[in-house]
């Protein structure tokens, strides 16, 4: 069961467990607009999981490059992931170059 708070078209804005003066409304937890809100609320956070991802990975590649942290002082399994995750960006990245390597023009 949750409680919820609806904008002036009619979506929720927010679900909590505990009714308060905002959050009136009861509803299920299969009811099809709390399922649509907690389905938009995870792609969200997706999001921005997979943006924070890209940014600590770049971190630690500057710190590598500033010889402030050794690939080496990460354990082992996350040395594995950094290493996967640059060899898969490179591979796309090489994939999207549309350039030649000579100055005979585009592919």
């Amino acid at each position: 069961m949750f409680y919820a708070r609806r904008n002036a078209q009619g979506e929720i804005t927010s679900l909590s467990v505990d009714a308060s003066t905002d959050t009136q409304e009861r509803l299920d937890s299969n009811h099809p607009d709390v399922i649509s809100f907690l389905v938009k609320s995870d792609e969200v956070f997706y999001s921005l999981d997979t943006d924070l991802i890209r940014v600590i990975e770049d971190l630690v590649d500057v710190l590598i490059d500033k010889n402030v942290l050794r690939l080496t002082d990460l354990p082992l399994p996350a040395q594995n992931k950094l290493l996967s995750r640059k060899k898969v960006r490179n591979t796309l990245k090489n994939s999207l170059n549309i350039l030649v390597d000579n100055d005979e023009g585009l592919i």
